[in-house]
């Protein structure tokens, strides 16, 4: 256990890095000056002096860059330029807003992914198998936009089962989640239809028919338990993709969370605000993806990771 997350730790370095590199690059490469950009272009130069001095602005690119590094050890990732307010806070205001989608969608889609496939690959060309393979083209063809406009025009504005937008509650959840979530139903649903069908053609399945045990427990207890195991495996590993996979959806439901954040902070060419967000959201990914494969090889010793 501790030689894997040594391992690991390892090639999580030269990645971060890498993105702080980016980010760091960001206010550098984009023309304009970020000092005009936070005072207006009618401060006196007595202003913009000091504030080009507290920035480090005038400083060699290198020691710009370890005052950057030393921020973000610190936990400061800058100001913005639209809150005035510490970009730091902002995220962590934000980040269990993000979460909460991330979690609702990822149970939507393994609730209805899994069932649909589970269906599907018990009648190979029913009714459930149809609807698996119609929604397996369907997730992966249609934006995430088109997607969320398409159920906010059904339940929101047609039925009004459902609140369009906002947060008040856990009806609010219910749109977002399932916009976030339906690319991953598809591809579990056909995930889910493809490890049922090998495992119901194994040696012990046609054994536990040939002993009498009803279809129901063949099929729930031999074979969707080890039909389910890589399903769970690809579920685990996508959930960092959910933590930061948000932004459109996020923004089409005015979900107050880090993926609007980061889409108002680009219209609005808050750079400091996209510079952290995007260093913010890597290491969410890095980390919440390095928990995972930990969590796997040790519930699973067979897996290694080089």
């Amino acid at each position: 256990m501790i030689r894997t997350l040594g391992r690991r730790l390892l090639l999580t370095v030269p990645t971060l890095f890498g993105v702080l590199v980016v980010a760091f690059l960001l206010l550098n490469v984009v023309p304009g000056d970020p000092v005009l950009e936070m005072v207006g272009e009618r401060a006196d130069s007595a202003t913009i002096a000091r504030l080009r001095a507290e920035l480090h602005l005038d400083d060699p690119l290198p020691a710009q860059f370890g005052h950057y590094v030393w921020g973000v050890v610190r936990g400061d990732l800058g100001r913005s330029y639209i809150t005035r307010r510490p970009i730091a806070r902002d995220l962590a205001e934000r980040f269990p807003k993000t979460v909460q989608l991330a979690l609702a969608a990822m149970t939507f889609a393994a609730v209805t992914g899994i069932t649909l496939g589970v269906l599907a690959a018990v009648r190979p060309g029913g009714a459930f198998d149809r609807i698996a393979l119609l929604l397996s083209y369907l997730g992966v063809s249609f934006p995430v936009y088109w997607v969320g406009l398409l159920l906010i025009l059904l339940f929101a504005v047609t039925l009004r089962w459902l609140p369009p937008s906002g947060s008040g509650g856990p009806t609010f959840l219910v749109l977002p989640a399932a916009t976030l979530g339906m690319r991953s139903v598809a591809f579990l649903a056909r995930m889910t239809r493809g490890a049922m069908q090998d495992v119901l053609s194994s040696d012990f399945i046609r054994t536990a028919r040939a002993k009498g045990l009803p279809e129901l427990a063949v099929v729930g207890k031999h074979a969707f338990r080890n039909a389910l195991i890589p399903v769970i495996t690809v579920l685990g590993l996508d959930v960092g993709n959910y933590l930061t996979g948000s932004l459109l959806t996020e923004t089409i439901f005015a979900w107050p969370g880090v993926g609007r954040y980061v889409l108002s902070a680009i219209a609005k060419r808050d750079l400091p605000a996209i510079q952290g967000s995007i260093l913010f959201l890597s290491v969410v990914f890095v980390v919440v993806n390095l928990l995972t494969d930990l969590v796997y090889a040790q519930a699973d010793p067979r897996i290694a990771y080089d």
